[in-house]
């Protein structure tokens, strides 16, 4: 059987953070869904299109990868998709907390649905979308921060 993950997240922007998760779960996976949901509780600074744009370039040469935009609940659009697997990245215990209440009400939703933390890699443990966006917003180069 295919094992297949969603990467769910608002990509906003999408980070070498966010890449790293992505190519490190390649290598547990055999197809990875990238999921930008849409987040009623946050506005966004980037555009959809713009987002599914880069991505769909940082990995245009691994058919493994798929980019999709939804505005549901990732478990559903996970079950949807046929993902027996969410992957999430952890940069510390702060996300670690959030990600595994969420992990729980995933798991309630859809009882065969599999959460996956991967540890950031530590050259990316600094780097947030929220900086990432901050640093555009003032005119700051952020080309070493996104694929």
């Amino acid at each position: 059987m295919k094992r297949v993950a969603f990467f769910p997240g608002s990509f906003d922007p999408f980070t070498k953070g966010h890449e790293d998760i992505v190519r490190r779960g390649l290598k547990l996976f055999d197809e990875i869904i990238i999921g930008i949901g849409t987040n009623s509780a946050k506005k966004r600074y980037f555009e959809i299109p713009e987002i599914e744009s880069a991505i769909k370039r940082a990995f245009q040469d691994d058919e493994r990868v798929k980019v999709v935009h939804y505005d549901d609940l990732t478990a559903a659009v996970a079950q949807q998709y046929g993902a027996r697997f969410i992957i999430r990245g952890l940069r510390n215990t702060t996300d670690f907390e959030y990600e595994n209440t969420i992990s729980q009400v995933n798991r309630q939703l859809v009882a065969d649905l599999e959460t996956v933390f991967l540890i950031t890699s530590p050259e990316f443990a600094p780097i947030s979308s929220t900086i990432v966006r901050e640093l555009h917003k003032f005119g700051a180069d952020i080309s070493s921060y996104i694929p």
